[in-house]
């Protein structure tokens, strides 16, 4: 089986830069843990502590087996487990690695308070299954944890070697008292580094070790990082240390792993010459998309036509051209990122390669060129200024993973020197779609004029964007009777789980992503909304809007606010009153909460009323204009959050004529 683009590409240039090495065994072979250990004294200051990492030792070593480089990686920790919420998070040890790989060591214990020692071996390995994402892990079940016990784990492996950039996280939710880190390589090596978030720079030592040199971090009492908070990015704050080769002083390698190399190598690597039968089959392909005069259109055909008719698996081999792609319907990563820019040619549609990472793993840094930064796959069309993703089948321009976007990326775009084309990458930041459009519109009526006690409510919301994204695919993907109990389930969200009298939708189905909001039409009976109270009727009139979020936070807020991306929602509800009714509380709906960031409203839960005879007119917008929030105005962005939570519990007293 072939490997997919990128671990191609990375492969290929590591074997560059490594075909010169000398072979050695690496140093920590004979690391172990303390076999005659008794029971472990925990610090005075971490004794409350509901879960401490004692102790927390990783190296990463390049050696050479041959001619090929090889890492070795080993992880070395001691957890002290100190509430029952601890012990059930710990009574699984899960395994961050295939048991199919080159594990060298494997070992894990339990260190109980009175010294007792518990030692896991193979046999308590288990086997458990995540049937949502269809995954399998190891783990070591363990039995007879208990307040004040300590977990040691320790493993080695043996792995292909990344030389093109890696991150290690040197910070956790939990407070770690120890840590130390350790990069061993040839001394002929030179590696560029960063730390991260006050992570402290790495001491060199080209002594300790003949022929090699060490960088080594050591800290002391990291603090815990919540990775609980809403509307957060952990990663982006974490204490973390980054490394990828840089220079090989033994072969004259300089500036390794740089995205200059990157742009040239994916570009002439994607653009291949087609002779005549490839041409024709990419012709008469593009012959059966529609055309339209409209870029951003033209562009959604060409998208629409590629994801319905050509399967897209990043695991499959690589096809032998164009035409073998088309013939076949499959593509992995390279095929299907050929035959997209084939396509774009083909109607000369300007257009850049973008290579980024996910913002909550690996956020893309635009000055430590490491192809840990270049995992997710773009299209850029500069002339109307909009992204398209190759690989996800449920997107369509404008919209793609919001994940990826409010992220700088790689653009590679085409030049031609002397005649010749070729890549050139220059780094950009990836806007995402503003909250103009994902604009949700709600509009409602409950009409009393019928009967007091059991008003009729007419539902028609409009979800746009990324909101309309939720449920837009479904309907193709799902058999009609499963789409009916879909609706039921989202209808049920606005009427309070009543039985409706009637449910209609538009503009569902992939046809419609990007281009129409998704339309739901609802009417049911709101007797379950109504309370007789004496001579009163108390009608809770913000449920309708639906279940909102509510933003309370016991702890004091540690992240800066980041969501997923701008949206927008506009709501009126229409009160139709019977003559001469009389409404209490409508002062309720009056509510202004605004975030201020640099003098311009950014976030805001705006709402106000009128009455006109017996008709009362609701009308309220909130808004998130931005993705990222500083620490210093968490409060007013928590006030607009829960405005509309508090929206939602308005009731209102309605006397009869």
């Amino acid at each position: 089986m072939k490997k997919p683009l990128l671990k191609n590409i990375f492969t290929s240039l590591a074997i560059i830069s490594t075909s010169l090495f000398y072979a050695q065994e690496y140093s920590f072979k004979n690391y172990d843990w303390n076999e005659k250990v008794t029971a472990i004294e925990i610090p005075e200051k971490y004794k409350n502590e509901k879960e401490v990492i004692l102790d927390h030792t990783s190296k990463i070593e390049f050696v050479v087996t041959g001619k090929s480089a090889v890492q070795f990686q080993l992880l070395h920790e001691k957890i002290y487990i100190n509430s029952d919420d601890a012990i059930e998070r710990n009574n699984k040890i899960y395994i961050p690695f295939s048991l199919n790989e080159s594990v060298l060591v494997n070992k894990a214990r339990v260190i109980l308070k009175n010294g007792t020692v518990i030692n896991l071996d193979k046999k308590d390995i288990k086997e458990d299954v995540d049937q949502e994402k269809g995954m399998k892990f190891n783990y070591f079940a363990v039995n007879g944890l208990e307040k004040g016990a300590v977990i040691e784990k320790i493993y080695v492996l043996q792995e292909s070697p990344e030389f093109t950039g890696q991150t290690i996280k040197m910070q956790d939710e939990y407070p770690i008292a120890n840590l130390s880190f350790e990069l061993i390589h040839p001394n002929y090596l030179i590696f560029k580094t960063k730390s991260y978030n006050g992570l402290s720079q790495p001491i060199i030592d080209d002594k300790k070790l003949e022929n090699s040199v060490v960088l080594s971090i050591s800290e002391k009492d990291i603090p815990a990082l919540d990775n609980d908070e809403q509307y957060s990015n952990w990663a982006l704050q974490l204490k973390t240390f980054r490394f990828k080769l840089n220079e090989n002083q033994l072969s004259g390698g300089r500036d390794l792993n740089s995205f200059k190399e990157f742009s040239t190598g994916v570009y002439e690597r994607l653009n291949p010459v087609l002779d005549k039968k490839q041409q024709s089959a990419l012709d008469a392909f593009c012959a059966s998309i529609p055309k339209s005069d409209d870029v951003q259109e033209q562009i959604w055909n060409i998208e629409n036509k590629i994801k319905k008719t050509i399967a897209y698996d990043r695991y499959i081999d690589t096809k032998e051209n164009v035409s073998a792609i088309i013939d076949s319907k499959q593509a992995n990563q390279t095929d299907i990122l050929k035959l997209y820019l084939a396509v774009f040619k083909n109607f000369k549609i300007e257009n850049n390669m973008v290579f980024t990472s996910n913002r909550y793993k690996i956020p893309f840094d635009k000055d430590f060129e490491s192809f840990e930064n270049l995992s997710e796959l773009l299209f850029y069309f500069p002339t109307i200024n909009k992204y398209l993703t190759p690989t996800e089948i449920e997107y369509r321009i404008p919209l793609f993973p919001p994940t990826i976007a409010n992220n700088n990326g790689l653009f590679i775009k085409e030049k031609t020197f002397s005649g010749v084309k070729v890549g050139i990458g220059e780094i950009n930041f990836i806007e995402i779609p503003g909250s103009e459009v994902t604009h949700d519109v709600m509009n409602i009526t409950a009409d009393f004029t019928q009967d007091i006690e059991n008003p009729v409510i007419t539902s028609s919301i409009s979800f746009g964007g990324y909101s309309a994204l939720n449920f837009q695919p479904i309907k193709d993907f799902a058999s009609a009777e499963q789409y009916k109990t879909v609706l039921k389930s989202i209808a049920e969200n606005y009427t309070v789980e009543a039985e409706y009298k009637s449910l209609t939708t538009e503009n569902d189905g992939t046809d419609f992503i990007g281009k129409k909001p998704f339309v739901l039409n609802v009417t049911f009976d709101g007797k379950d909304l109504t309370k007789k109270a004496g001579e009163n009727y108390l009608f809770s009139v913000g449920e309708t809007i639906g279940k909102q979020m509510e933003f309370y936070q016991e702890n004091k807020r540690t992240l800066p606010v980041e969501i997923d991306y701008p949206h927008l929602y506009t709501r009126k509800i229409k009160i139709v009153l019977p003559k001469g009714a009389t409404v209490k509380n409508l002062d309720k709906f009056t509510m202004d909460f605004k975030t201020l960031i640099n003098g311009k409203t950014q976030a805001a839960f705006e709402s106000k009323y009128s009455k006109k005879g017996d008709e009362i007119t609701i009308e309220n917008t909130e808004f998130y204009h931005i993705i990222n929030y500083p620490l210093s105005k968490f409060d007013e962005y928590k006030d607009v959050i829960n405005a509309a939570a508090d929206f939602n519990k308005i009731v209102i007293i309605v006397t009869k004529p």
